[in-house]
């Protein structure tokens, strides 16, 4: 039974418990990674008072690291969800590349994406997170291409244009300038290659609106 077949049975309670664990799992696997985070530590936090609750919902750790990796996926594609939706323009794609630098300035450059950390811990370790994990990178891909699909479609970019490896592109130099930013504690690297990419883009336009 995969965890979210488990998920859909539970109570409401029940499911309020979970999605509590799931939470503090997430922030403590965000802040000290996955193999710095005890059982006891996530208990604390989620304020549980017994493991066997714990494996009650998840079974394992590894479990719960799936469940953490889909959580992960939906908090940042939560968070740009509404700009995800108007990368159909180079205001969009504009406004998309400036609430993903004031978001690395709220938290004064720390951290990295949420992904990006599991994906640097896991990937090696752990082939099931590591699927996980590529179907969450091509939620976000798949969100980027739809919007530049859109463009070309409209005619605001030539025929050329090619959303795949565009979307692909964007997504990479986003990962790369959000590790930049974090080992820097500066948004300059992340500026940067956005706006590159978003250059880049912008070779392809054809003046139509």
């Amino acid at each position: 039974m995969t965890s979210s077949t488990a998920a859909r049975r539970l109570t409401p309670k029940g499911q309020a418990t979970r999605d509590r664990i799931a939470a503090a799992a997430a922030e403590l696997m965000y802040e000290n990674g996955v193999a710095g985070t005890s059982t006891e530590d996530i208990l604390k936090a989620a304020r549980v008072s017994s493991p066997s609750q714990l494996y009650h919902y998840f079974g394992d750790k590894k479990a719960l690291v799936q469940a953490v990796i889909e959580y992960q996926t939906e908090h940042v594609l939560g968070f740009q969800r509404p700009l995800l939706g108007r990368l159909d323009s180079f205001e969009g794609l504009q406004a998309w590349r400036d609430a993903v630098v004031r978001a690395q300035h709220a938290r004064d450059c720390r951290g990295g994406c949420p992904l990006g950390s599991l994906a640097a811990e896991l990937s090696d370790t752990d082939p099931q997170a590591r699927a996980r994990l590529v179907a969450g990178y091509a939620q976000w891909q798949d969100a980027i291409r739809e919007g530049l699909r859109a463009m070309r479609e409209r005619g605001a970019l030539d025929a050329d244009a090619d959303p795949d490896r565009l979307a692909l592109a964007l997504l990479t130099a986003l990962q790369g300038g959000l590790l930049m930013t974090q080992a820097h504690r500066d948004t300059t690297a992340l500026e940067t290659v956005l706006d590159a990419m978003i250059e880049r883009i912008r070779c392809h336009a054809t003046g139509r609106a």
